[in-house]
């Protein structure tokens, strides 16, 4: 079961495990959801969210999709990033992980 991680906050958790599905609200614009490999989550956390506090990561069990997964790069870099195209039920969130940066504002795993 390949693990993919995702990053948002606390209260969009809250509100995706009331509902059964999890949307960002990204989604309409990218029509994916962004997600990293556990290698991947402090590097992206501290480009996009850098002294962010109320985040969590959703560990999603990839197996558990109907949408489909593709590795890739939209950017131009090398480094290829899970994309999930279609909703997160939230039956694949196996855990929610708070997820707060240092006192310094960088995130480490």
């Amino acid at each position: 079961m390949p693990i993919l991680y995702h990053i948002t906050t606390q209260k969009q958790a809250t509100d995706a495990k009331a509902v059964g599905i999890y949307t960002p609200t990204e989604y309409e614009k990218d029509g994916f959801i962004h997600c990293s490999y556990v290698t991947q989550v402090a590097g992206v956390a501290n480009r996009i969210f850098r002294g962010k506090s109320n985040l969590v990561l959703l560990k999603v069990d990839s197996s558990a999709l109907a949408a489909r997964v593709v590795d890739e790069n939209l950017e131009g870099g090398t480094e290829l990033f899970p994309h999930i195209y279609g909703e997160l039920p939230w039956a694949a969130v196996v855990e929610v992980i708070p997820f707060a940066p240092d006192p310094d504002g960088v995130f480490r795993l």
